[in-house]
């Protein structure tokens, strides 16, 4: 299996962290030399390891971000 290239290029925010010490992220990554997208997912604290995430284009996240603001996540 191929190893997975990545550099975090711009650390957005954390979202959460597990009592393991993972924490939950929203970064700019590039993947293998590709452009960056954002991404979300958990990292171990030295960003060696990670899991399975999500990442979206600069329109995904636009359109992801008009979803979020019309529902109603007070209830």
């Amino acid at each position: 299996m191929a190893e997975i290239k990545f550099e975090i290029i711009e650390k957005i925010g954390e979202l959460s962290t597990s009592p393991k010490g993972w924490t939950k992220e929203i970064n700019l990554v590039s993947w293998n030399d590709r452009p960056a997208k954002i991404d979300i997912r958990e990292w171990d604290p030295s960003h060696e390891k990670m899991a399975k995430g999500l990442t979206f284009t600069k329109e995904e996240a636009l359109k992801l971000k008009n979803f979020l603001m019309d529902m109603n996540l007070e209830d």
